[in-house]
C-alpha cells in the first residue's frame, strides 16, 4: 500500500470535516452576544424613561401662579390628600422630588421665603402651583383672597441647600411645639424688607398663558386647536414682538372662572401652563 498518497488524502478530509462540523458553532456563538445585550440594555432605559417624566430636574424652573392655603377642613373635605403643619415652612407640589428647596416671591412686595417639598405625593387641584403653610403666607404677607405667587427651585448645586438643609431637619422637630415666630429661616441672605401692610383685593385681573410661538401662523393653529378640542371660545393672540406670539385665555377677573377654563385647558396636556397677572 502508498502510505505517501493515502495520507495527504486522509488529511485532506480531515480538515474538510472539522472545517463543517465548527460552522454551526460559530452560528450559535454569534448569537448570544445579541440576546445578551437586549437583555442589558432595555431595562436601565425603561427607569429612565419613567424618572424623567415623573419630575422636574430643570434648575431653571420657575411657576407662577395661585397657591392653595393649607386648612384643616381641606383635609377632611379630602381637598388634599395629606395634612400639612401651618407653623412650618414646608409645602405640597406635584412635581418637584420631596425635600428639594424652593424659592416662594409675592411678587406685590417682592418678599420671599424659602421652603421645602416635604411630599409629592399629596394629591390636590392642579389648578394650584402648590399647597402652602399659613406661617408662609404670614412671611409673605399674601391677600388669602389672591395668594399670587411666583415658585423658583433651587438647583441641589446651591450653596444654600449645602448650609440650611440641616436648619429644615431641625424644624421639624420643633414645629410642633414652637410659636410661628419662633423660627426664623435666612433669606438667601436678602436684606430685611420694611414690614408692608397686606392688600386688598383690588385689580384682580388674571390670563392663562398657554404658549408662546415664533410664528403667527402656529399660535394661530393653537386657537383652532382649543376651540375643537375643548369648550373654550374665546382664546386670544397676543404679539409681544416681530417673532413671538403668545396664546392666552382671559383676562379673568374672578378666581373662579380662571379655574374653570384652567380646569378644562389641561385636557389637552400643556406642559407648564401658567397663570400671569395682567399690569
Amino acid at each position: 500500500m502508498n502510505f505517501k498518497i493515502i495520507f495527504p488524502v486522509f488529511l485532506l478530509f480531515f480538515f474538510i470535516g472539522c472545517k463543517q462540523l465548527d460552522e454551526p458553532q460559530k452560528k450559535i456563538i454569534k448569537t448570544e452576544p445579541e440576546i445578551i445585550k437586549e437583555k442589558v440594555t432595555t431595562k436601565p432605559s425603561e427607569d429612565i424613561e419613567e424618572d424623567s417624566s415623573k419630575y422636574i430636574f430643570d434648575r431653571e424652573y420657575t411657576n407662577q401662579g395661585f397657591a392653595l392655603i393649607y386648612e384643616e377642613n381641606l383635609f377632611n373635605e379630602k381637598s388634599i390628600s395629606k395634612k400639612l403643619d401651618n407653623r412650618s415652612l414646608f409645602i405640597f407640589h406635584a412635581k418637584i422630588r420631596k425635600n428639594s428647596f424652593v424659592k416662594i416671591t409675592n411678587p406685590e412686595n417682592t418678599k420671599t421665603v424659602i421652603a421645602q417639598v416635604i411630599s409629592n405625593k399629596a394629591t390636590f387641584s392642579n389648578f394650584y402651583n402648590s399647597v402652602i403653610t399659613k406661617r408662609i403666607v404670614d412671611e409673605l404677607l399674601l391677600d388669602e383672597n389672591e395668594p399670587y405667587v411666583e415658585l423658583s427651585l433651587i438647583s441641589n448645586e446651591s450653596t444654600f441647600v449645602a448650609k440650611k438643609a440641616k436648619t429644615f431637619d431641625e424644624e421639624k422637630k420643633v414645629a410642633q411645639k414652637a410659636p410661628v415666630d419662633g423660627i426664623t429661616i435666612d433669606n438667601l441672605g436678602t436684606k430685611e424688607k420694611k414690614e408692608l401692610p397686606k392688600t386688598t383685593q383690588s385689580n384682580f385681573l388674571y390670563s392663562i398663558k398657554i404658549a408662546d410661538f415664533y410664528y403667527k401662523d402656529s399660535a394661530e393653529n393653537m386657537i383652532q386647536r382649543i376651540k375643537d378640542e375643548t369648550k373654550i371660545t374665546n382664546p386670544v393672540i397676543k404679539k409681544l414682538s416681530q417673532t413671538k406670539y403668545r396664546v392666552l385665555l382671559g383676562p379673568f377677573n374672578d378666581i373662579k372662572k380662571i379655574q374653570e377654563s384652567f380646569d378644562e385647558i389641561e385636557k389637552l396636556n400643556f406642559e407648564n401652563l401658567k397663570i400671569i397677572k395682567d399690569v
